[in-house]
């Protein structure tokens, strides 16, 4: 790790009030994981959906067969690796129009370089390419949308998925963040089950900072299930 990115990761240590390197309660390092919720699957995406993950990517760009797709609608296409082995879910671009942007952008980077991570070595991507007017998904879009995750995320077939929000953990694992974060789900999808995490988005975190320590105990589980 770089001196900037070590410096980043002690930053947000600090912001989430990290004084020792493990977790308060006792962790049996040893014994299997303990068993993850499965994921109830939604219907399955239309047949006619690209079956590689480049194609699915150049459809997701420029279809109308997505939720809130009008002429001119800017999208934000997915970044970083897709074979970086952590694939991260975010509700929808951010005002300015980017994924996960801004002062809540800087303390997202600030946490990847926490667990050795940068935005090159993860695979980001939102559930809704195009940002609505009002930063909210109706019931019915958030299904669509969570069908089309289930087979992108099925394309990408990261080893685990970590969801940022109460709009992507109940689109994707039923629940929102208070019901699902700090345990392991099964997500169905065509490539077999992804083990998946829910916490909470950095957006809210910039506005109650109190919250930093509850996501730093699901990066900790996070960081025991994948290796930078």
């Amino acid at each position: 790790m770089s001196s900037s990115l070590a410096a980043s990761a002690l930053s947000w240590w600090e912001e989430a009030g990290v004084d020792v390197v493990v977790g308060e309660e006792p962790r049996d390092w040893l014994n299997p994981k303990a068993k993850a919720t499965a994921a109830e699957p939604s219907a399955p995406p239309p047949d006619a959906l690209p079956d590689t993950l480049a194609g699915f990517q150049a459809w997701l760009a420029e279809t109308d067969k997505i939720p809130f797709a009008t002429a001119g609608a800017p999208r934000a296409a997915p970044t970083g690796d897709p074979a970086a082995g952590l694939m991260v879910m975010t509700d929808m671009p951010s005002i300015d129009g980017g994924l996960v942007s801004g002062e809540a952008g800087a303390l997202f980077d600030r946490m990847l370089a926490a667990i050795g991570r940068d935005r090159a070595t993860i695979y980001l991507a939102p559930l809704s390419p195009i940002r609505t007017a009002t930063g909210a998904i109706d019931a019915a879009s958030a299904v669509k949308l969570a069908d089309l995750a289930r087979h992108h995320i099925g394309l990408a077939a990261p080893k685990v998925l970590l969801l940022f929000g109460d709009l992507c953990g109940k689109a994707l694992v039923g629940s929102a963040v208070a019901g699902a974060r700090a345990r392991w789900h099964d997500l169905a999808t065509a490539a077999g089950p992804i083990r998946t995490l829910v916490t909470i988005r950095p957006e809210k975190l910039v506005d109650r900072p109190a919250l930093k320590k509850f996501v730093w105990d699901d990066l900790q589980m996070l960081m025991e299930e994948v290796k930078p």
